[in-house]
């Protein structure tokens, strides 16, 4: 999938809170609820495409607001467990911004997309950030997850290019919801890079006591 036309201008919703998604970056989920399985049995008989997307905290309402940005993947697994839930594995591809929630009597949402903003994301233009350039990012986020007790495998990380390292890191980070969110909108990979090391100031300034931890 690496044209802009071939990308769906409705696609299902999967609100996931305090979770971002990224292109090139691969995520299993474990689908138990109905309307959640619905949705998985609707898009394998599809394009298999699911937009993940934050929700705002709205005080636990039946109908959470969206954050405007998420990213559209595409199950590239599927297995059906004995007590009828659903293993999938999602691939990331774009970035898209919501233009308007769709009326429909479906148990899950809709909505029309667009994916123009994120052009960049089915086209990869070689970025200048060298690996060198993370060797802060990796020691400032060794020591915030090792203080909250988070386990990753670095070595695996270390081993992907450029674009999964970062957005791994961005993902699998101890970071706020809003925070996470202004990872995933950030326009390109260095500005990500530069915003993930200004999250993580803020972590080293307060001697990684940030309340906003979820």
């Amino acid at each position: 999938m690496k044209k802009l036309e071939d990308l769906p201008n409705k696609i299902p919703i999967f609100p996931l809170s305090n979770f971002i998604f990224f292109p090139e970056t691969t995520v299993p989920l474990n689908i138990f609820e109905p309307r959640y399985i619905k949705m998985v049995d609707d898009c394998m008989k599809a394009n298999r495409m699911i937009g993940m997307i934050q929700p705002k905290k709205t005080r636990k309402m039946k109908k959470p607001e969206l954050y405007n940005i998420g990213c559209v993947g595409k199950i590239i697994s599927f297995n059906e467990t004995d007590d009828g839930r659903y293993l999938i594995v999602l691939n990331g591809i774009s970035r898209f911004k919501i233009i308007n929630e769709v009326e429909n009597t479906k148990v899950y949402r809709e909505c029309n997309v667009s994916f123009g903003d994120f052009s960049s994301d089915l086209n990869k233009i070689s970025e200048e950030i060298k690996f060198s350039d993370l060797e802060l990012v990796f020691k400032n986020l060794k020591n915030l997850f090792e203080k909250q007790g988070y386990s990753l495998n670095w070595k695996e990380i270390e081993k992907q290019n450029l674009d999964q390292t970062i957005n791994n890191l961005s993902m699998a980070s101890p970071f706020s919801l809003e925070e996470k969110q202004i990872l995933l909108e950030s326009k390109d990979l260095k500005s990500r890079k530069e915003k993930l090391e200004e999250i993580l100031k803020t972590y080293i300034v307060d001697n990684f006591s940030n309340k906003t931890i979820q």
